[in-house]
């Protein structure tokens, strides 16, 4: 058996409009664009349902991710488990954990 092609937003995106146009069936875009009629119509059925989120003020962009950021973040939580792990063992004798 072969895997599921996985198909990149931008042609399902186009993929839809033509289906929106409605100047060729699903049936001859499936066999112009090679995938099956059924995921035409589930492209075409998300476009529709999708599309008043383009028109939505502060739009619900993903936020980026800083690598910088991320790398400060993971060296602060190496300092912080050496803390942890120094103040544990140093507590030990008093009774600590």
């Amino acid at each position: 058996m072969s895997k599921r092609k996985q198909h990149a937003p931008e042609f399902k995106a186009k993929v839809a409009l033509e289906a929106l146009k409605g100047e060729e069936t699903a049936a001859e875009l499936a066999s112009r664009f090679g995938v099956h009629p059924t995921m035409i119509h589930q492209w075409k059925r998300a476009l529709l349902e999708g599309a008043s989120g383009v028109f939505e003020r502060g739009s619900r962009k993903k936020a980026e991710i800083d690598e910088e950021q991320v790398k400060e973040l993971h060296a602060k939580i190496g300092e912080l488990a050496v803390a942890n792990s120094f103040l544990e063992r140093k507590l030990k004798p008093w009774g600590g954990k």
